[in-house]
């Protein structure tokens, strides 16, 4: 089955790309196409301008794009809720810092699922947006 991953990322994108600190703020997403244990498609696209909609257009564009699962540092409870009333199921990045190595790391189960814990604003000493 595939599944198609979206990253917020840094430019110019790709695997080898360091993650965006933040899923609505990033200038790009890279779009990982993966079949069990394969990457089969890289993929860069740029964000769209929170103007169209507010923190829910990204949403809409990547749900409308076929993503099923989304890796981010940061994100607000709006999006966060938007996300799962669309079906994207959002991973939290953790320690990884390129692309690449967040895929492989939910490919091998090892992220966790975005909690309200995660979301920015939350009374939660340990997440760190760093003013985004």
């Amino acid at each position: 089955m595939n599944t198609l991953i979206a990253v917020p990322s840094e430019m110019p994108g790709g695997l080898d790309a360091p993650l965006g600190a933040h899923f609505g703020h990033c200038e790009i997403y890279t779009l990982v196409s993966v079949t069990g244990d394969e990457i089969n498609n890289v993929e860069v696209i740029p964000n769209i301008p929170h103007e169209q909609g507010g923190c829910m257009a990204p949403v809409r564009y990547l749900a409308e794009k076929g993503v099923d699962k989304l890796i981010a540092g940061g994100m607000g409870m709006r999006p966060l809720m938007g996300f799962n009333e669309v079906g994207i199921t959002v991973y939290h990045g953790g320690p990884a810092r390129a692309v690449g190595d967040a895929v492989s790391a939910l490919m091998k189960g090892s992220l966790q699922q975005f909690s309200v814990e995660h979301t920015c604003g939350a009374k939660n000493p340990a997440h760190q947006c760093g003013g985004h």
